[in-house]
């Protein structure tokens, strides 16, 4: 007997939680240079390794109140929310692609967007050692995704690096300084390695939608004197345009050509 869609529905939120613990692993890290295998994970101010018991994702941060199970320190928000973020991922990608090698597929991209978004939300750096290693793994999407192929793989990353490429030449070019960093090129070449050529367009007008919603956003609620310091990463809405193509890119496609006519 097959199990029911619920009970997977639950394992896959559950799966995702638990990726989401590692991912938090990677986010703290990676930037710094330490290693994601070793030490097990432990607290940062009063370093107890921290027991499988405390390390539930979501569960724990619940249970303990948001403070270390051994010196109170308060833990960071952060980490329930990218186990929630990782879970719901999971559990979105199997609604809509069931069990499939495309879900898996999806959820391990969809998981690496997850990791450089943080990252460069807290360090303004999208690292290589993902994005370059991103760009020919996830060529293999012709493999996985029925409606991808080669050609689709190959003009996604011209696209995708391309596009901004230029973005960032012209800039410099009129302002003598550099406005969008190599980061960005490299992550938008690798999400057109994912969801091919269509979908870098998609994502680059939703990641600049999205962008300048949070951009106004963020300047509406700082103060005066913090305003010209305020830097705001594009990699996140780039992430984020890229997951709303996954999700419901061909349906707005469709949606916004039909308003044409």
């Amino acid at each position: 007997m097959f199990p029911s869609f619920t009970f997977i529905a639950v394992i896959s939120f559950i799966f995702g939680a638990c990726i989401g613990s590692f991912l938090n692993v990677v986010i703290h890290r990676m930037p710094v240079g330490q290693s994601i295998v070793s030490p097990p994970s432990h607290c940062p101010a009063c370093n107890n390794p921290i027991p499988f018991y405390f390390n539930i994702p979501i569960m724990s941060f619940l249970i303990l109140k948001g403070k270390c199970g051994f010196c109170k320190a308060p833990i960071s928000l952060r980490y329930p929310l990218v186990e929630l973020i990782t879970g719901l991922l999971a559990l979105g990608i199997f609604f809509q692609l069931g069990l499939t090698p495309a879900a898996l597929f999806y959820f391990i991209f969809g998981s690496v967007l997850i990791v450089i978004s943080f990252i460069d939300l807290d360090h303004q750096i999208i690292p290589d050692k993902l994005s370059l290693p991103g760009i020919i793994i996830f060529s293999s999407s012709c493999l996985f995704v029925p409606q991808m192929d080669f050609v689709s793989v190959v003009w996604g990353i011209l696209a995708g690096g391309g596009i901004l490429y230029l973005v960032a030449f012209v800039y410099y070019y009129l302002r003598k300084h550099q406005g969008m960093g190599g980061g960005d090129i490299k992550l938008l070449a690798m999400i057109g390695a994912a969801i091919g050529v269509k979908g870098v367009f998609f994502t680059l007008f939703t990641g600049s939608v999205f962008g300048t919603i949070g951009g106004v956003t963020v300047l509406a609620i700082s103060e005066k004197s913090e305003k010209k310091q305020v830097k705001i990463p594009f990699g996140p809405f780039l992430s984020l345009g890229a997951l709303t193509y996954i999700f419901w890119g061909e349906g707005l496609i469709r949606w916004y050509i039909d308003l044409l006519h």
